[in-house]
């Protein structure tokens, strides 16, 4: 077990002020041009990534589209 830390009530030192350097929750909030498309998967394939989406509560759709974004971006560097 580790041992625990105790903190006491002395000076800190100088202490300096940093720039907010996080984004605002509006440049956070951004919503990515998407297309419509229509395709056809394996059921081997869909089956994975619905059950991988339930494991890690996200949408199938949204992983299978990061997949394909990482895809693009590692064969072209950029991603249109």
């Amino acid at each position: 077990m580790k041992r625990k830390i105790n903190y006491k009530n002395e000076p800190m030192g100088k202490i300096r002020v940093v720039k907010d350097f996080l984004p605002n929750p509006e440049q956070l909030a951004f919503k990515e041009e998407k297309v419509k498309t229509t395709i056809s998967l394996s059921r081997a394939s869909l089956d994975f990534f619905k059950h991988e989406a339930d494991h890690y509560h996200t949408s199938y759709q949204k992983m299978i589209r990061n997949l394909l974004d990482s895809y693009a971006l590692q064969h072209t560097g950029k991603i249109s």
